[in-house]
Formats: C-alpha cells, structure tokens, sequence
C-alpha cells in the first residue's frame, strides 16, 4: 500500500433539462472509477434502492439504459467531489478533497427543485443547496459500509421521493 495515493477524478454528472432530483453522493467508489459509472460496487444498495422508487427494474439494465431510465424520471445524480486522494473505499478516507463547481445547476437544470445527499459525507453540503432555495434530504447512504437495514434505507428513500 502506498501512503501517497494518486489523485482520483470523479465522473461528470447525470443531468439534463429535465431533473428535478439530484442524488449527490460523495466520491465514486474505487470499483466505480474502475467500471467508469456510478455506483458500480455489487453491494452498494444505490440500484436496488433507486428501482423500488421508481418501480422499474434498474438491475436488470446496462449501465447506460440505468442512466436513461433515471433522467427520464426526472432523477440526476453527481457527487460532492470531483477530485481527491483516496486509499480504499471509505469516505473517511477522503483526504485533500475538492469540491464540484454547482455555480452552473441552475442553468443545466432548470427544473431542479431537490438535492438528495447520499450519506453524512454527502451531506456536508446540505447548508449550500439549503441556501440556494433547494429542498434538501439527507438520506441514509447506500454504501455496504452503512450497515443499516435495506428496509430502513428504502423507507428513508422512499419518503424522500414523495
């Protein structure tokens, strides 16, 4: 293990005219910068969660259809951080971090109205959609780090997206 990891680039965010939710996690995981997508882990929860609240069946889909099926319903995700040093996984982890420019949201989508932040580290960020005017939920994360029953996390999605 080196005890100067690389600097890691997150990924562009799902987005268009059209979503009025943004999901915004922390950093992609290192199997999701390794396949390139969001939420990419097998155990990460975000999929599963995300086709109970939409009712269509996201883990039966490619990657790219995934993206489809959620800006269709109207759903974007992105992350807190574009850049950072990172060894494993976790979020405590995250070291020398730097945060996504929002100054462009609201003009790439228009009709964005809630921000959902996928876990505590996500929701460092609470206070800045929060003053911008946007309704904010801070959501349990769908990490296989949080060990929080899937019933609970799905209630707790579930809720926000009503």
């Amino acid at each position: 293990m080196s005890s100067d990891p690389a600097r890691l680039e997150g990924f562009p965010p799902i987005l268009d005219a059209g979503v009025k939710t943004l999901v915004l996690g922390s950093f992609p995981s290192p199997a999701s910068l390794l396949a390139q997508g969001y939420y990419a882990h097998p155990q990460n929860q975000f999929w599963r969660i995300m086709a109970a609240v939409l009712t269509e069946p996201l883990a039966d889909l490619e990657y790219a259809d995934r993206v489809v099926c959620l800006l269709r319903h109207g759903v974007g995700v992105w992350d807190v951080y574009r850049g950072c040093r990172r060894e494993g996984a976790l979020d405590s982890a995250i070291e020398a971090a730097e945060a996504n420019d929002f100054s462009r949201l609201a003009v790439a989508a228009p009709r964005l109205r809630r921000v959902c932040f996928n876990g505590k580290t996500a929701a460092k960020f609470e206070r800045h959609f929060a003053a911008l005017g946007y309704e904010t939920r801070v959501l349990p994360s769908t990490s296989p780090a949080y060990t929080l029953a899937f019933a609970r996390k799905l209630d707790a999605w579930r809720a926000a997206f009503t």
